[in-house]
């Protein structure tokens, strides 16, 4: 897509109730209906298989989905109209195997690798934890290893639950061992809870990671959380993953492994909005379990955390674009 190409937006909502039609990430265009082709693909994750305690994130994408119906096309904590800018589309979901993690992360894997080779970024809704492990190989393959955001209650940097290689709580040790991570460039935020034992902070610590827990972003706020990540990140390729139970109960009650003194959607809206000028490459929102929810607040948190970092890439996209054609 050329800067003189106008992308196909949401549905008009003065037009077509914002309760009526498909529930497509904010009543965006399906991938087929733009050609098969998007800067930014919106893609599902329906599976939870890899979850150590509550289970129901399967249902979390399109939870989200739904929630995405009242987000409208301008964005104006960035001043940006990101489906303008760029042509953000839903991919629908990744059909994975439910029964057979091994052969699910495969699956992932594979249908990453083709939707990064079209040209698109991801922004992918899951789904538990687990799917970030493929997710990265596949944006490791194009880019190289990244660097990672990781907003979450916990590390999910162990080794293994009950003997298994991938869960939820194991994918950013396996990245770190695969070598797809820029371990110069690795932070945990939002942390918080009780652990197995001080090991695990130790065994964090040596993988590269940097830790913000929340009780750091509530002391010293966002603007000074983004600096500094801002600074960690330079101008690495980045990935964001953000477990939904980065926030606290309270703010999203609809997750598998809720800790109590999280940070506020509040915060973590502005933490995001503060990474603008960072190189987003691909990101994901997991671990919503809508069966715990109450009046969608979990999701419409998510669907708006969504929002934030499809609005991100979809800025540099634009601004790469506009830079490619003026040379």
């Amino acid at each position: 897509m050329s800067s003189n190409e106008t992308p196909r937006g949401p549905v008009d909502s003065s037009r077509v109730p914002r309760y009526a039609g498909p529930a497509t990430f904010a009543r965006l265009p399906r991938l087929d209906e733009v050609g098969g082709r998007a800067d930014v693909a919106v893609v599902g994750v329906p599976f939870d298989s890899g979850v150590s305690y509550r289970p129901g994130a399967r249902f979390g994408g399109n939870a989200i989905r739904e929630a995405s119906r009242l987000l409208r096309p301008y964005n104006p904590a960035q001043d940006a109209s990101p489906f303008a800018l760029a042509q953000v589309a839903d991919g629908g979901d990744i059909a994975v195997n439910p029964f057979n993690i091994n052969e699910a992360v495969g699956t992932v894997e594979a249908a990453a690798d083709d939707l990064l080779g079209s040209g698109a970024r991801l922004m992918t809704l899951g789904g538990d934890h687990t799917i970030a492990l493929p997710l990265l190989r596949s944006v490791a393959k194009k880019h190289g290893p990244v660097a990672l955001l990781h907003f979450d209650a916990h590390l999910d940097t162990w080794d293994t639950y009950f003997g298994a290689e991938y869960t939820h709580g194991t994918p950013f040790r396996r990245a770190v061992e695969e070598g797809i991570l820029d371990t110069s460039a690795l932070s945990h935020v939002g942390t918080r809870g009780p652990l197995y034992g001080k090991q695990d902070l130790t065994d964090d610590e040596k993988m590269g990671f940097g830790i913000v827990t929340s009780a750091d972003v509530y002391r010293r706020g966002a603007d000074e959380v983004a600096d500094q990540l801002r600074q960690r990140i330079g101008d690495r390729p980045l990935y964001i993953s953000i477990d939904i139970d980065c926030l606290d109960p309270a703010h999203a009650p609809g997750t598998g492994t809720p800790e109590a003194g999280g940070m506020t959607s509040r915060e973590l809206l502005e933490i995001l909005r503060g990474l603008a000028s960072c190189n987003l490459v691909s990101a994901d929102v997991v671990e919503v379990a809508p069966a715990y929810d109450h009046a969608e607040i979990t999701s419409v948190a998510a669907s708006h955390t969504a929002y934030e970092l499809t609005t991100i890439m979809s800025r540099q996209i634009a601004a790469a674009r506009k830079d490619s054609e003026a040379q």
